[in-house]
């Protein structure tokens, strides 16, 4: 089987690319895409930028990155340099993390305005409603005889009674 070098090599002269146009295109260096070519990982200074050019470079070539960064962990693992800074292993992803990743791809300006226009048409929908139901009778004229009278009578009524004569006694002043 032949290394990730070489994979990356025949990939890009299969493709007919020379050094500097596959560094234009992946952003890397023409140092870098050369170190890469011939598998001298010593002049990266970490893992995680190695991985990372392997798989930005593989997929410049249609190559299938994820299967070339795990068989170049198995090459550094190999290395003086890296073998002691292997990934922690991969935990599983549980809904909170699932969710965190939707919101943190949701375009918030886009959900500000459908949140507001969502409530504009549900406050309208419930002043709507509530205008449509407001009573325009007397609340109380349902009740059995005896319990109300009605704003508008059918007759005459008669006054109620005033105390008009009947003033309390009036109290002494309190000498003492």
């Amino acid at each position: 089987m032949p290394t990730v070098a070489e994979q990356l090599r025949q990939g890009r002269e299969a493709l007919k690319l020379d050094v500097s146009q596959v560094a234009e295109v992946t952003k890397l260096k023409t140092d870098q895409v050369r170190a890469l070519e011939e598998g001298d990982y010593d002049s990266f200074s970490a893992p995680v930028y190695l991985r990372g050019s392997v798989r930005t470079y593989a997929k410049l070539l249609k190559l299938d990155a994820p299967r070339l960064v795990e068989q170049l962990d198995t090459e550094l693992h190999a290395s003086k340099k890296f073998s002691d800074e292997f990934p922690a292993p991969a935990r599983k992803k549980g809904s909170v993390d699932s969710l965190m990743l939707l919101l943190s791809r949701l375009n918030w300006m886009v959900a500000a305005i459908v949140i507001v226009l969502l409530a504009v048409v549900l406050g309208g929908n419930a002043a709507y409603r509530a205008w449509k139901n407001r009573t325009t009778s007397d609340p109380l004229k349902k009740l059995g005889a005896g319990m109300y009278q009605p704003a508008e009578t059918p007759g005459e009524l008669l006054p109620l009674p005033v105390n008009v004569g009947t003033n309390p006694k009036p109290q002494a002043p309190n000498n003492r």
